[in-house]
């Protein structure tokens, strides 16, 4: 638990801080503690983020399209953020009801406070376009 914790505060000390829903969450803080951290329950918690969407093109990846940063293939589920450690669970309610996404991928630095949802053509990706949304973290 608390080494997950560490790397949260790890990823989010470079990244601006989400917008928390509920009083449950928690914003990480470049100076929040692992004091105060670490006593954040185990829950879900909701949090307001961009998210868009990304396919395996080379203008929209690296030189690797098919291959995620975690090394594993692109497929539905996957989503890239900086936000959260490699294999945080996450629920996109509004835009994808119940489904559930994994932390595969990652964006560039300059993206903070954002999902991108790999989607299979380039097209499906501009459809999904850019929405401010809930999120919801399950781990």
């Amino acid at each position: 638990m608390i080494k997950h914790i560490l790397t949260v505060i790890s990823l989010v000390s470079t990244t601006l801080n989400p917008i928390p829903m509920d009083k449950a969450s928690v914003p990480l803080e470049q100076n929040t503690s692992v004091e105060k951290v670490a006593a954040v329950p185990e829950t879900s918690k909701t949090l307001l983020l961009w998210v868009t969407a990304y396919s395996s093109t080379p203008e929209e990846t690296d030189d690797t399209p098919f291959i995620t940063a975690r090394g594993t293939a692109v497929r539905d589920g996957i989503i890239a953020t900086n936000l959260l450690p490699f294999g945080s669970r996450v629920k996109i309610p509004k835009l994808f009801g119940d489904k559930i996404f994994t932390v595969e991928d990652r964006m560039h630095r300059r993206k903070e406070n954002f999902i991108d949802v790999w989607m299979p053509t380039k097209e499906d990706a501009e459809k999904l376009g850019i929405n401010f949304t809930e999120v919801t973290v399950l781990n």
